[in-house]
């Protein structure tokens, strides 16, 4: 009872002196909450910016590619399903096989890949369809840029196909105009399964192109696996979209700790300067208290207590709206809602409270330094 009294007096005795002085203290947990905000909401995007910019480079291309190991030109399509089951599945936003040769056009020769179309629009989001995308299993094909003008081909119109060194054609619906900027255009895309069949190459491929999130490190650790796991298959990484993806990553998290150093700093300058003019206007106060036989450390505890009262309320306010600022720079940035995350929002409320108690203590320092008979005497 005599322990649950003491502390309820010590909570009154800080309350009240924060209410006496509303205006400055106002300040400080303003002051507080701005910083417990930034911090929240940066620390938050820090932790959601690999995953959220991963994405973003996923629209830039596949990032891993399997291979035929060796000398081999082909290799077997159930071996991309083996390779398959050893990426994670969470992260994985697609697997677009090719299968490569020569075609006839309209009695012209033409570099030809199979793939899967579906998939090709997951792992490479930035090719531009002028027309439609051919549906899975569909005989409809899609032709680069650079064919359909040299032929003068428009979607819709039906074309004849015929593999190399045959004389059986086919006639099949131009469904799209692909436009990269890259040699796609100079390509004729069909269904994987239908050139299989054209080519009597039935469950083989050149190549699968993956698009995974995952940093440059997770992407060498699974192309060791598996190069091991998975012999005939040569995983190798598009270095250029790797490393600028760790290039870009790496400025921005270097930017968010110096903003986070510099606001942090600030919050400390602006919350000591208020305890200070706090204590000086308290030095009479400090004094009787002193001559009243209040010890040190009855002062340093009160003015720490004040000043982390500060720290959770302002903390508390700017862990609340640092998760509001960030999901406003995730949804305004990369159009993608974030989760909230109880240990970052942990992680702000003590450091605010750890900034508030350490500019304390310049304030505490000169509040134990009052001596109380210069103060009483009006000195």
């Amino acid at each position: 009872m005599i322990k649950m009294t003491k502390y309820s007096m010590y909570t009154k005795m800080i309350w009240n002196a924060l209410l006496r002085r509303r205006s400055r203290m106002l300040i400080a947990l303003l002051a507080v909450a701005i910083g417990a905000t930034v911090v929240s909401g940066l620390v938050t995007i820090y932790y959601d910016v690999p995953r959220q910019m991963g994405r973003e480079f996923r629209s830039y291309g596949a990032n891993l590619l399997l291979t035929p190991d060796g000398d081999q030109q082909v290799m077997a399509q159930n071996l991309v399903a083996n390779a398959t089951t050893l990426l994670p599945s969470d992260k994985l936003i697609g697997i677009a096989p090719y299968l490569y040769d020569r075609i006839k056009l309209n009695e012209q020769p033409f570099l030809v890949a199979g793939t899967h179309f579906q998939a090709v629009k997951k792992v490479s989001p930035y090719w531009q369809i002028r027309g439609e995308w051919p549906a899975d299993q569909s005989e409809d094909i899609v032709i680069g840029a650079e064919v359909a003008e040299r032929l003068e081909i428009e979607p819709g119109q039906q074309v004849t196909l015929a593999a190399a060194g045959s004389e059986t054609e086919k006639k099949v619906k131009v469904a799209g105009i692909l436009r990269t900027g890259g040699s796609e255009e100079n390509f004729i895309f069909l269904d994987l399964s239908l050139l299989q069949q054209m080519l009597k190459k039935e469950g083989v491929i050149s190549i699968a192109q993956v698009s995974i999130t995952a940093n440059e490190a997770e992407l060498n650790t699974l192309t060791q696996q598996i190069g091991e796991q998975v012999p005939g298959v040569a995983p190798r990484l598009v270095k250029q979209v790797t490393q600028s993806e760790q290039t870009v990553l790496g400025k921005l998290q270097a930017l968010v700790y110096l903003v986070t150093i510099v606001v942090l700093l600030l919050t400390l300058i602006c919350v000591a300067t208020t305890m200070m003019a706090v204590v000086t206007e308290r030095r009479k106060e400090i004094g009787l208290k002193k001559a009243l036989g209040a010890e040190n450390r009855s002062i340093i505890l009160e003015f720490l207590g004040e000043g982390l009262a500060l720290g959770a309320l302002g903390g508390l306010l700017g862990t609340i709206l640092g998760f509001f600022f960030a999901q406003a720079v995730s949804v305004n940035v990369f159009g993608r809602m974030i989760s909230f995350q109880p240990l970052i929002a942990l992680l702000a409320l003590v450091v605010s409270i750890a900034v508030t108690g350490l500019a304390c203590l310049i304030p505490v320092k000169i509040a134990t330094e009052v001596e109380p008979a210069i103060v009483l005497r009006g000195e």
